[in-house]
């Protein structure tokens, strides 16, 4: 090799000495790569309930890049898993099997550093199947996780929308999550009206969507021609005394019962032709048709009891479909189920009428059937004792008893007799219906000549406190709540024989319910919450919170939602403008949302939005809110009202 050559040869090398050199220092950042762009993002919805068979779909809006995708995370786990549900690239989320609270975060891709979340409230509620949720009638949904006291808030939460129906609705609303029905799965509210109608609407469709209307006044089911709802009200009426208590008919008054392993709503209608040939009938409903799954059961004076009472012949007492009011909701225990009777607005002559029907065939169970007052007493003129229980159902415990209060009547238990008026009854089921226990306050005979029944109120519940006892509550038009132990009713005696006594101030007649060991009540007055000491079974007798409010009659119905132990909301209803538009003082219902641990904060009322929004239809007296899935649903004059979480 040339000199020259040997020359061309270092230089090149050196030349490349210094090309790598410049490569290394870029490398090590004399020069800095492109830092990710400045992205915002949001979530969309916010906040969202669905049920574990429901889906959501969730969409991620980056702004500040052309490169606009994200991937979802569920509680910090890419994708999700099984245990706190799976989301899939395009954001639809599926969710556990379980109830409870997950947040879903969208990440850019973009720049992985921007995040936003949102949070989805899983149900696992199998359903709103009877009145008060459950058969201790404690009126608590503990399991709802998308209404807490931050997110019910007038820019929150508000009316969603409305359902038209053909009548009153005095029954409480059901629920029942994930039905197949008219091509889908829906989650499904269903609604019995004044006009003997059942409706099943889509629980969250807005607008309204009516998955199926049954009229139980046509021969599909079971109704004969000319058959009408009944005139309740003014110089028309041919029932009770024409004051209109109801107004201005009456259909279907007491709430159904849903059996969810048949899917079978059970209802009484009423109806009645002009020549006052009145009928009443048992319906088992199929969930997904409307259509009755076996004939309806006619209940009249084929059914009897022995007895020397009003309206007796030869030794027997008969049912009269005509002058009894199907007013209290119906219980299912163990496949059977109970319907209860008072009459209408006290006319005489009445009893009150217990009779429990086979559910699969709806044929009377035998000896099922319980009269509370069979027997003339020489020193009353009447028999009475109707149950009516300000639309309450009976409550039931885990042997198998019903316990239920009964209103004015005749009384003479204490002296060997069969009569129960202004009486506290455990009823066992267990061989057709039979007195087990009983408790009678020591004052009846005052009670009953004041007309302050103790059977005119919601306030019969159940409380079973883990190993300390079993108790009940009960309460009437004297303003008095009884705690009782149910192992031992104290039946009549002087003093009282029970656990304790609270004096409310004014009568009662709406209903309670029971949450965390507390019991909010409204007698007439304000909305109250008392304090339960499961070790002795007594309240305190000062309540650790109450409301501004004063309300007047019928007082405040109540239901409990909370999140187990948490987030407890109280959802009452005002209903004291209960009289029909136009007449008197005619007005909306109010819904009210206070805190559970402190009464004195409301949190939302439906009359807060300063538009109106949220106002609901008229007020029908004792409805009483149903919540669930993020909803409360509640029954007026005309339409069922939607409460949610508003768009977001």
């Amino acid at each position: 090799m040339s000199q020259h050559s040997s020359g061309t040869v270092v230089r090149a090398l050196a030349l490349l000495g210094i090309a790598a050199t410049a490569m290394a220092a870029t490398a090590c950042g004399s020069h800095s790569a492109e830092p990710p762009p400045d992205v915002s993002i949001a979530v969309s919805p916010t906040r969202s309930a669905v049920t574990t068979s429901q889906t959501q779909i969730f969409t991620a809006t980056v702004a500040g890049s052309n490169e606009t995708r994200v991937t979802w995370e569920i509680d910090n786990r890419p994708g999700g898993d099984a245990l706190v549900g799976v989301i899939d690239a395009s954001g639809k989320y599926t969710p556990p099997s379980n109830g409870g609270v997950h947040a879903v975060t969208a990440r850019s891709v973009a720049n992985p550093a921007k995040t936003a979340s949102s949070t989805v409230a899983v149900t696992d509620l199998a359903g709103v199947l009877t009145y008060h949720n459950d058969l201790s009638r404690d009126g608590a949904n503990t399991g709802e996780y998308a209404l807490t006291p931050s997110a019910v808030t007038t820019a929150t939460f508000g009316k969603l929308f409305s359902c038209s129906v053909d009548g009153a609705i005095y029954a409480q609303p059901l629920w029942v999550p994930n039905l197949t029905m008219n091509g889908g799965k829906h989650n499904t509210v269903f609604v019995a009206t004044q006009h003997d109608s059942v409706y099943a609407f889509d629980a969250d469709a807005s607008p309204c969507v009516t998955l199926w209307h049954a009229n139980l006044l046509d021969s599909v089911h079971g109704a004969g021609p000319g058959e009408l709802t009944v005139p309740s009200s003014g110089p028309n009426s041919v029932v009770g005394n024409g004051s209109g208590v109801i107004d201005p008919e009456v259909g279907i008054t007491g709430t159904p019962v849903i059996d969810l392993t048949t899917n079978t709503l059970y209802v009484v209608a009423k109806s009645y032709t002009t020549d006052l040939t009145f009928y009443q009938r048992l319906h088992a409903i199929n969930l997904l048709t409307g259509n009755d799954r076996v004939p309806a059961r006619s209940i009249d004076r084929s059914i009897v009891v022995p007895g020397t009472g009003d309206e007796s012949v030869s030794g027997q007492v008969a049912f009269n479909p005509r002058t009894h009011l199907q007013r209290a909701g119906l219980a299912l225990l163990n496949g059977v189920v109970y319907v209860a009777w008072a009459s209408h607005e006290d006319a005489d002559p009445y009893h009150g009428w217990l009779i429990g029907f086979d559910a699969a065939t709806l044929a009377p169970r035998p000896n099922a059937v319980f009269n509370t007052t069979p027997n003339q007493v020489a020193t009353y003129p009447y028999s009475r004792g109707g149950i009516w229980m300000g639309g309450a159902a009976p409550a039931a415990d885990s042997d198998g008893n019903l316990f239920l209060n009964t209103g004015n009547g005749t009384f003479d238990a204490d002296q060997g007799g069969s009569n129960y008026g202004d009486t506290f009854l455990k009823l066992s089921t267990n061989n057709g219906l039979a007195v087990a226990d009983w408790f009678t306050p020591a004052n009846e005979a005052d009670l009953d000549t004041n007309d302050l029944d103790l059977g005119s109120s919601g306030a019969t519940f159940l409380l079973d406190p883990l190993g300390t006892g079993h108790f009940a509550v009960c309460g009437g038009k004297e303003g008095k709540l009884f705690v009782i132990n149910r192992d031992n009713m104290g039946r009549r005696s002087s003093p009282d024989q029970v656990l304790q006594t609270i004096d409310m101030g004014n009568a009662i007649f709406s209903t309670g319910a029971f949450w965390n060991n507390t019991l909010y009540m409204a007698a007439i007055g304000p909305l109250q919450a008392f304090s339960f000491n499961p070790a002795i079974g007594q309240f305190d007798v000062t309540s650790t919170s109450q409301t501004s409010g004063f309300f007047q009659y019928p007082g405040l119905s109540v239901s409990v939602s909370s999140s187990d132990t948490s987030n407890g909301i109280v959802w009452a209803i005002d209903a004291n403008r209960f009289v029909p538009p136009g007449t008197g003082n005619s007005g909306p219902a109010v819904l009210y949302a206070y805190d559970a641990t402190n009464l004195g904060v409301e949190l939302w009322d439906s009359g807060q939005a300063a538009n109106g929004r949220d106002l609901p239809g008229y007020a029908v007296k004792f409805s009483v809110p149903t919540i669930a899935n993020g909803k409360v649903y509640i029954g007026t004059r005309g339409e069922l009202d939607v409460y949610g979480l508003l768009l977001n």
